[in-house]
């Protein structure tokens, strides 16, 4: 296929330009393949800006405690008394899941939030060979009458920070790690002394770090098959998998694993972890629908390892997914109610509107224009009597679903478990409605999909509506692909096709096939770049001079999106490059001035994008998602970045009217057939590709679909769900 003339110095877009062919040329298919959600370009930097935090909310003007805790800490709040929720529920059952961490209580919880924290110079899960997962765009919750409230996590007594301190620099390690250390609780400098290799449990450290961390603090004691390396190695391998992705590891898969890190008795390690209940292990049934083996034959099974944070979550989300589809839904409405209102809707609306009528869970795939039927079965619940409401992803989706419902009816996952928007919760602690969809399902990871399904009153209904040729979500598991592939429950596919030549390539993708498309309004456009460096002044010309000329979508309704923030074309060179046309300043306040357009990180691993509009005493004020949001200094430096140029992960669940994918050459690696996809079907009018990718872009959607994940959802829901028929 061709590309349409090179555009001139002021990369004005010319006309409908497409991508190569997918059939051209793919000589270069040698190259190594990572795995889907592929953020990580060839090149990494050595910062970390994507770091775990807690962001005050703006609530001067209100003076009770209680008003002022932030937005992180509502959800933290609300994610902890769901998961001690969801304990209970597990105690109730013949065999719950061991308990598997050592440490408890708020130290614990910050812990795995930090080790779940995307780093910005050594991507985690290449540990695996696939790079890492970007940050989660979520929103920040709007404030609601009732949010959930709790004391946010003390600072470390200062007795513990100077003790952290002190055996950090007897080991030689670097003073910027005493914070997230002494997060770790009292006592974590004599247990970081009794055991250097706990080390590994800091976001960022590497086995070969933690190896001189001890040897500075053991001396000849300090050897490759100490039984505490060989703990704290495995412990921080299952960190690394569920950063990838999988929420366990097949067994030889660890063991192999070990064994690069410099573990000489890999099998021994394990079983030190396991027998310390630092790990769960688990042997799950190859086929487990299979009829039992006859007496004498053994059911061929698959040992995994896992993190009890996981396995806890994915255990909790078969129960509560289970519970669904085996219950009667509560029958609000007759038959005749819920067959009228499908006769009065249209196409595959009608369907979804029957299956939700008779059933606990029911699956709706599709792309962009499928939203509207979602919308219909909102509708029509409600004008049933209903209490039904809609989630979204981020604050874009949620936006953008509530003007095709009307209404009240949509939140964001976040502010939905938090208690800060939506129904809020009935006396039981359950979500107070009746129907709950759940749009942008595939960015659902087993622990907000757990918190979800766990929250909802008996005799609900659950609809988990999304695309899945989008990338899987950022944390670990790949909850709506497993539900796809058990067929477990009704799946109702939509067949609204997204209109014009930009849902005519995207479509194209989804199956592998990178098609020439007529687009009089040059709704696409190719630029191509022989360099990263060409790539990003021609960015810096299409947002700031191209797009509003030719198109007249201004540049702050126009969406960058590269493969990784590393890199001479990353989401950093190209927001360096972005703000100095379109915002200049001297950043005065940790590199940021008013009118800066940000992404900001309220969580850890989740991001919503906004604007600064000042700094002061109090820290760096901004406006997002429609609310202002006051940052303090010190937490600038970890939870605010600039936005202008953002990953495909964070751009999940977000449309804009203009968008411009950069693929420099460095980043080809990271190209699979859900980012092109996920990148490219961020548009609604307008999309530039460009490409300095070569032949890497076709041959990625022609070839290179998702990484599978290790999950155990699939076998969980086995046991549990009668055999679909």
């Amino acid at each position: 296929m061709s590309t349409e003339p090179e555009p001139t110095e002021e990369t004005e877009p010319q006309s409908p330009g497409t991508a190569k062919d997918a059939d051209a040329d793919d000589a270069e298919a040698g190259a190594a393949v990572p795995g889907d959600g592929a953020e990580t370009p060839a090149v990494a930097e050595g910062d970390s800006d994507e770091a775990a935090g807690e962001a005050s909310a703006s609530d001067s003007e209100q003076g009770e405690a209680a008003a002022k805790l932030s937005e992180a800490a509502a959800e933290l709040a609300a994610q902890k008394l769901e998961r001690e929720r969801i304990a209970r529920r597990k105690a109730e059952k013949q065999g719950p899941v061991e308990a598997g961490a050592k440490l408890s209580g708020k130290a614990a919880d910050l812990l795995a939030a930090v080790r779940a924290v995307e780093s910005g110079d050594k991507p985690a899960a290449t540990v695996f060979a696939e790079p890492e997962p970007p940050r989660r765009s979520a929103p920040e919750p709007v404030q609601r009458p009732r949010p959930v409230t709790a004391d946010a996590p003390p600072a470390p007594a200062a007795q513990t920070v100077e003790s952290v301190r002190r055996v950090l620099a007897d080991g030689g390690a670097p003073e910027a790690l005493v914070p997230q250390v002494a997060a770790l609780g009292e006592g974590a400098a004599g247990r970081l002394r009794e055991d250097p290799w706990q080390l590994l449990r800091v976001a960022g450290v590497r086995p070969e770090q933690a190896d001189g961390f001890a040897r500075a603090l053991l001396g000849t004691e300090c050897g490759p098959d100490d039984e505490r390396r060989g703990r704290a190695v495995t412990v921080w391998l299952l960190e690394q998998a569920a950063v990838a992705g999988h929420t366990a590891l097949e067994l030889p898969t660890l063991t192999a694993a070990l064994g690069k890190q410099g573990v000489p008795d890999a099998d021994a390690a394990v079983q030190s972890t396991l027998t310390e209940a630092e790990a769960l292990v688990f042997q799950d049934a190859l086929d487990p629908r299979a009829p039992e083996p006859e007496e004498g034959e053994e059911r061929p099974v698959r040992v995994l390892v896992g993190l009890e944070r996981y396995a806890m979550a994915e255990e909790s989300l078969a129960d509560g997914l289970a519970r669904l589809i085996n219950s009667v839904p509560k029958q609000d409405g007759s038959a005749e109610d819920w067959e009228r209102a499908a006769d009065s809707a249209q196409g595959s609306a009608g369907e979804l509107i029957r299956a939700v009528a008779g059933h606990g869970l029911v699956l709706h795939t599709g792309a962009e224009a499928s939203l509207a039927e979602p919308a219909a079965l909102l509708h029509a619940a409600r004008e049933l009597g209903l209490r039904a409401w809609a989630t979204a992803h981020g604050p874009l989706g949620r936006d953008r679903f509530a003007a095709l419902a009307s209404g009240d009816t949509a939140t964001t996952v976040t502010g939905l478990l938090s208690g800060t928007e939506g129904p809020g919760r009935d006396a039981d602690g359950a979500l107070d409605l009746d129907l709950l969809v759940v749009l942008d399902a595939p960015q659902l990871d087993v622990e907000s999909a757990a918190l979800l399904t766990e929250s909802l009153p008996d005799g609900a209904r659950l609809v988990l509506a999304g695309d899945p040729a989008v990338l899987w979500s950022a944390g670990p598991g790949r909850v709506f692909g497993d539900l796809l592939a058990a067929r477990v429950c009704p799946q109702i596919a939509s067949r609204r096709p997204d209109p014009g030549p930009l849902g005519e390539l995207v479509s194209g993708i989804g199956i592998g096939e990178l098609n020439q498309v007529e687009a009089p309004g040059k709704e696409v456009v190719i630029v191509p770049a022989r360099d990263a460096g060409e790539a990003v002044h021609r960015t810096v010309q299409l947002v700031a001079d191209s797009v509003p000329r030719a198109i007249g979508v201004p540049p702050e309704a126009t969406q960058v999106i590269t493969p990784g923030h590393g890199g001479a074309a990353g989401t950093r060179a190209l927001n360096a490059a972005l703000k100095e046309r379109l915002n200049p300043g001297p950043g005065r306040f940790g590199g940021f001035d008013p009118g800066d357009r940000i992404a900001y990180s309220p969580t850890p691993g989740r991001t919503v994008s906004g604007h600064v509009v000042k700094a002061d005493a109090e820290g760096l004020h901004l406006t997002c998602a429609g609310k202002s949001v006051v940052v303090p200094k010190e937490r600038v430096e970890d939870s605010v970045r600039h936005g202008w140029a953002l990953t495909a992960h964070q751009a999940a669940g977000g449309r804009w009217p203009a968008v411009v994918v950069v693929l420099p050459g460095d980043a080809t690696q990271a190209l699979t057939r859900p980012w092109v996809y996920t990148a490219f079907s961020r548009a609604e009018r307008h999309l530039s590709v460009v490409q300095g990718a070569d032949q890497a872009l076709p041959r990625a959607v022609a070839e290179i679909p998702a990484k599978p994940r290790t999950t155990r959802l699939p076998v969980l829901l086995a046991t549990q769900v009668p055999t679909p028929s």
